[in-house]
């Protein structure tokens, strides 16, 4: 729980940015919770990472950005669109591949992409969707739109050769693009001190000149600020940022994953810093809300878990056909045939 200091401490932002970053982190959390049960009664099957934990990195983002800036990350993706607004019966429904899911079923939990809130998806390839990333901020640039992209990874993909050209090429042409790795301690199960000799991983953009901080990834408040500062100066055209948010997953590297390398007591303790409950505590003792009005929030998330289960049973698996679609922009494409 939340530190009656830290919660005392003046707010800095509207009564509404702290119901929608509760509210948000919320139901992300609802939502996983609920998609790891459902993964454990085999309704929903294949790899499954839960971001349970880390929701102060999303939403205090989401937060700090524009409806037209666009996002990619890696494959622990459902917190994602779900802070950008896409209907989580279409993320339940493509856990359970089912035709109405964001990928109409095909991309299952690793692959979510709602190109309606510019989610340009979830990516299985660790260090993938860096120079993607990079990639994205350039069309940006090139059709000079002021619209920015950020780029989230996991702790392991630093150690991917694809982050280094892609820091050289975004510094050497100032591309607007927020480098953010989710630093959540593991690799995997490899923990930051047993891979590098560089355990502060913002540092590695000091290489580059890019202007690269640390972030408390458990406090929406850090976060959201923090890419304000990037966001500032890419659309100044003063480049790329890298953000190390330093954040903490209370469940293993995926659902197969038994938790071994760490021990229980290093996961209450992070607990204790629970970012939802520090905004429910800021909330609180601030007098932003009554303990009813949180309630009811839950109460609301609570509906909307219930809701995209249900959508989700009810939906249809693709037809058999869809195989061949939407595997090249070439309608017409001669080597793909039913």
């Amino acid at each position: 729980m939340a530190t009656k200091e830290k919660a005392k401490a003046k707010v800095k932002y509207p009564k509404e940015t702290y119901l929608y970053w509760f509210e948000n982190m919320m139901l992300q959390r609802r939502f996983e919770e609920k998609a790891g049960q459902l993964y454990g009664q085999q309704k929903i099957r294949g790899f499954c990472h839960l971001y349970i934990g880390q929701e102060a990195c999303s939403v205090g983002s989401v937060s700090a950005l524009t409806k037209d800036d666009k996002w990619i990350t890696a494959y622990r993706d459902h917190g994602f669109p779900l802070a950008l607004g896409t209907s989580p019966n279409a993320i339940m429904a493509e856990l359970y591949g089912k035709a109405t899911g964001t990928t109409k079923g095909k991309g299952g939990s690793m692959h979510i992409f709602d190109k309606e809130v510019n989610f340009v998806g979830g990516h299985g390839i660790v260090g993938a969707q860096i120079p993607l990333g990079a990639g994205i901020a350039f069309a940006e640039k090139y059709l000079k739109t002021k619209n920015l992209c950020i780029c989230f990874f996991g702790d392991g993909a630093v150690r991917q050769g694809a982050l280094h050209e892609a820091f050289n090429m975004a510094m050497t042409w100032k591309l607007p693009v927020i480098f953010v790795v989710e630093n959540n301690g593991y690799a995997m199960g490899t923990s930051v001190a047993r891979t590098s000799n560089v355990t502060e991983l913002y540092t590695i953009g000091e290489a580059y000149d890019m202007p690269s901080e640390p972030v408390d990834g458990m406090s929406v408040e850090a976060v959201h600020e923090a890419v304000s500062r990037a966001a500032e100066r890419a659309r100044a055209g003063e480049g790329p940022t890298f953000l190390e948010f330093k954040t903490y997953r209370y469940r293993g590297h995926s659902m197969s994953d038994p938790q071994k390398y760490r021990t229980k007591e290093e996961v209450e303790e992070y607990k204790r810093r629970d970012p939802i409950e520090w905004v429910r505590a800021t909330i609180l003792e601030n007098g932003l809300a009554t303990e009813e009005d949180l309630t009811a929030i839950e109460d609301k998330v609570k509906e909307q878990v219930a809701e995209s289960v249900k959508f989700a049973e009810e939906s249809p698996y693709p037809d058999p056909s869809e195989a061949y679609k939407d595997v090249y922009v070439q309608e017409d494409y001669p080597f793909i045939q039913e």
